[in-house]
């Protein structure tokens, strides 16, 4: 590079206050700063206050899978933060560590995040600061280590003299390869989020011209995107806003959802969405998914769409169906409730039992359950009741206090289970400890038998594309057969749903689902460094807790 590339993340102008210019440090150096965004109070002068939320407690932890992140964007809407709102309100799901929302304003980027759930960082006067047609806003999930605002997205960066912002669902397999590298070339890097190699490659893009061409071309940006984008491996979902355009990206395989539609009454307006539930909330209409490796940008101009990368054959995550995305939602062209209900009927057919009665382990294992009664004639029960309000922090009163992880969230329900047979229908089986510990609060309660069944394949390995999953040696499915893990959780007996019939279900489009954590055929193997443990759940590594 001729000189020093450096853009910065610009204060939101909500907070009035001065943008800071930075420097280079080394030459031929990229610099990005991060600000902390801070939240003020009406009414407080010259005061702010950074919400803190301490990490999860281990004890509060259940035995689950996470998603990392959502993502949605809104094009041709006025305030288009309140869409954005209510889109990550219905995508909370996907991520409860923060939150975050950019808009377009005057052909400047007004930007807005914090640590906690979306009703928490933001309201009706946050929301009406951040004025414009276009937004993005991202939800975030990390596992372990101190939460950061800094990580939380968007991430807002002054790229050259115009500002981009940028959301990311997934990760990167090759992320601290490239972090090394940029790093040898100067690049310096603020956080651990594999989101800001993204936006160095970008900065560091030689196929662009060192400045864009006028604030109203977008071409030199997506220059930008389509060089750093092959460069990477991996998972993203990817939506980037600037004053010009809005850009939304999803990686060649597919591994995470991304789909697009509009507003039944505003023909103009584009929305991007992780799930399709986000259209049910705001009364919009689903038009299509944007196909993995396609590129669509959405400006004054129209929609244009681009497919800048060699294709590949498509490799869903399945796992989106078993547990991850809402039931209401329509992801990879199939219903998400219709999935789980089939496979709770595989197991009834495959797995039978003697039983007097079906209970869900809430909330996802409700639709496997209740495919489960219907295939097999048992009366479903809610047997089991879910706390909404249990937080993300807790103080623990006591040791003796036996299975308090699962006790705070899960209440079994005596007059339902004493004296029954249960068949106990959950999504998935991760560590064991949480099965372990709700089978023996279902014995305390009176159960007389409990026969658990499993609505998907025995987890063998670690996910590396975008998906909070332990390392591989705590997988239980990894050291222990079928009837060992009975005999740990201490079932009457226990089915998981057969791979193979999996892959009926899926019928010829079975081979466009990647099944990597029940079969162990990785699409993409991160390389041996990138295997490693990191704070926060941002690289593709072997998630812990």
């Amino acid at each position: 590079m001729d000189g020093a590339l450096a853009f910065v993340i610009s204060p939101i102008p909500l907070l009035k206050r001065p943008v800071k210019q930075s420097k280079s440090l080394h030459g031929n150096s990229v610099y990005i700063q991060l600000y902390t965004q801070r939240v003020f109070f009406p009414g407080v002068r010259n005061k702010s206050h950074i919400k803190k939320i301490s990490p999860l407690n281990t004890f509060a932890q259940l035995d689950q899978f996470h998603e990392e992140c959502g993502v949605v964007g809104i094009w041709g809407i006025e305030s288009a933060s309140k869409y954005a709102f209510y889109g990550l309100h219905a995508l909370q799901h996907r991520g409860q560590e923060g939150a975050g929302i950019a808009t377009v304003s005057d052909g400047k980027l007004h930007e807005y995040k914090n640590l906690g759930l979306v009703t928490e960082v933001f309201n009706e006067d946050i929301l009406s600061e951040l004025r414009g047609s276009a937004a993005i806003g991202h939800n975030r999930y990390s596992t372990s280590g101190e939460k950061n605002v800094r990580n939380v997205q968007p991430f807002t960066v002054e790229l050259s003299g115009i500002q981009v912002s940028i959301a990311h669902n997934g990760n990167l397999t090759n992320a601290n390869k490239l972090r090394r590298h940029l790093e040898l070339r100067g690049s310096i890097f603020n956080t651990s989020s594999d989101t800001e190699v993204i936006l160095h490659l970008m900065a560091t893009s030689l196929l662009a011209s060192s400045s864009f061409i006028g604030k109203n071309s977008y071409e030199p940006l997506i220059q930008r995107v389509s060089d750093a984008l092959s460069r990477v491996e991996g998972a993203y979902s990817v939506l980037l806003l600037s004053p010009s355009c809005l850009v939304a990206v999803r990686d060649p395989l597919g591994f995470r959802p991304l789909v697009m539609g509009k507003m039944k009454n505003r023909m103009e307006s584009i929305i991007f969405a992780s799930e399709t539930c986000v259209f049910d909330l705001i009364g919009a209409e689903f038009v299509r998914e944007v196909d993995p490796g396609e590129m669509i940008v959405v400006s004054k101009d129209g929609l244009h769409s681009f497919f800048p990368f060699p294709s590949q054959r498509r490799k869903a995550c399945i796992f989106e169906h078993i547990y991850f995305a809402r039931p209401t939602s329509i992801v990879f062209g199939r219903s998400v409730y219709m999935s789980r209900f089939r496979f709770g009927e595989i197991l009834a057919e495959k797995a039978p039992a003697e039983a007097d009665i079906v209970i869900p382990v809430p909330e996802s294992g409700i639709p496997a359950a209740l495919g489960y009664s219907a295939a097999s004639g048992i009366p479903y029960q809610p047997g089991i009741m879910r706390s909404h309000y249990v937080g993300r922090t807790f103080i623990q009163p006591t040791q003796d206090i036996r299975d308090l992880s699962v006790r705070l969230k899960l209440s079994a329900v005596r007059s339902i289970i004493a004296n029954k047979r249960l068949v106990v229908v959950d999504d998935s089986i991760v560590r064991g400890t949480t099965s372990r510990k709700l089978v023996r609060m279902l014995r305390e309660t009176g159960a007389k038998e409990v026969h658990v069944r499993i609505a998907c394949p025995p987890i063998i390995g670690s996910c590396y594309y975008g998906v909070d999953t332990p390392n591989t040696k705590e997988l239980i499915s990894h050291n222990m057969n079928e009837e060992e893990i009975r005999q740990y959780i201490d079932a009457d007996s226990l089915a998981f749903l057969p791979l193979d019939q999996l892959h009926h279900f899926l019928g010829e489009e079975s081979s466009s689902f990647c099944d990597a954590c029940f079969s162990g055929n990785y699409p993409i193997r991160p390389l041996p460094s990138e295997d490693t443990t990191q704070e926060d759940n941002i690289h593709p590594k072997v998630f812990q807790q």
